[in-house]
């Protein structure tokens, strides 16, 4: 299938002589949620202005869905809506008409039925007579939302959308992101809140100084950068860990108190009855163990500040 939107060596540069983006190749296939991750400063937000036909490329090109959004602007731009992280709304104008004028804009003839299903939906149907200006934060933001919908598009950008909001807001967002899905949607997002990337998005991209460092399945992406650990807490702590365990992965944590090993988890076999036979053996006992694994933090922490790590564990993967 081919990809709904394609980036192609785009480089964007700046006048300052900054360079927000260096030769990014990306592909995002129709119909997913794709969560675009990066610290502050990493050009999440200039690649998506990009896309959506608001900042020009300096290099490369972006078509979507076939579209060229420089050299075919209007269709390319149709098939787009933007959520973007400022509140900017029109303070004077009333939530239904500046939600309708939105539609407007992409050459949409009046649909008020449809309309009023996009304001039911993002708990806005009661104040849609009230002047944008007399809302709440998170109503205005609820108001973007329903703006960025207002032209029905196929492809939604989400540019930190809940920065900010209340759980009430974040939980509808999330509700609605999967009701577009299922109804066809492409959802692309940027999040500071990694723990929704883990639970909504089926792919995941890094983005760090303007270059794409890894795109990856997520569970493929949890599989090859996540780890397993067993914290074993025991009855009496130790100075260092004694020579013949030196071949496994253990480290000493809590003053002595815990020693932890660090396994994978896909492996058919882990170590860890090999592990504590050895332990046993050593003359080593232990009060209670637990074991954790990795979140999606962890390994964006590790992609983000450990660069060369990074390509080698993804070097068979889909890194584009």
């Amino acid at each position: 299938m081919d990809p709904i939107i394609s980036v192609k060596d785009v480089s964007k540069n700046y006048a300052s002589g900054f360079r927000a983006l260096k030769n990014v190749d990306l592909d995002i296939r129709r119909g997913e949620i794709f969560a675009l991750l990066g610290p502050n400063g990493a050009g999440k937000t200039t690649l998506i202005s990009t896309i959506c036909g608001i900042v020009n490329p300096s290099e490369g090109r972006v078509l979507v869905d076939g579209h060229d959004i420089v050299g075919d602007y209007r269709a390319a731009r149709s098939i787009v809506g933007l959520v973007p992280q400022e509140l900017t709304t029109d303070a004077f104008e009333t939530v239904w008409a500046t939600v309708s004028f939105s539609r407007g804009l992409f050459g949409k003839s009046p649909n008020p039925h449809y309309i009023e299903k996009v304001l039911r939906d993002l708990s806005l149907w009661d104040r849609k007579d009230s002047r944008i200006m007399t809302l709440s934060g998170g109503m205005k933001r609820r108001v973007l939302i329903a703006k960025a919908l207002s032209h029905e598009p196929r492809v939604l950008f989400l540019d930190e959308p809940t920065a900010g909001v209340d759980v009430e807001l974040r939980r509808d967002m999330w509700a609605l992101v999967r009701r577009l899905k299922a109804e066809g949607a492409t959802i692309i997002l940027t999040t500071h809140y990694i723990d929704e990337a883990e639970e909504m998005a089926e792919r995941i991209g890094v983005i760090s100084k303007g270059e794409i460092i890894l795109v990856e399945e997520k569970a493929e992406l949890m599989r090859k950068l996540g780890k397993k650990q067993l914290t074993l807490h025991l009855q009496t702590p130790l100075d260092a860990i004694p020579a013949g365990l030196g071949t496994y992965p253990l480290e000493l944590a809590n003053h002595g108190a815990d020693l932890i090993y660090t396994y994978d988890a896909q492996r058919e076999r882990t170590g860890i009855v090999h592990l504590l036979a050895d332990l046993t053996a050593a003359g080593i006992g232990f009060k209670d163990l637990q074991t954790t694994q990795s979140s999606l933090e962890d390994i964006f922490v590790t992609l983000v500040h450990e660069k060369p790590a990074i390509e080698s564990a993804s070097a068979d993967g889909d890194a584009r």
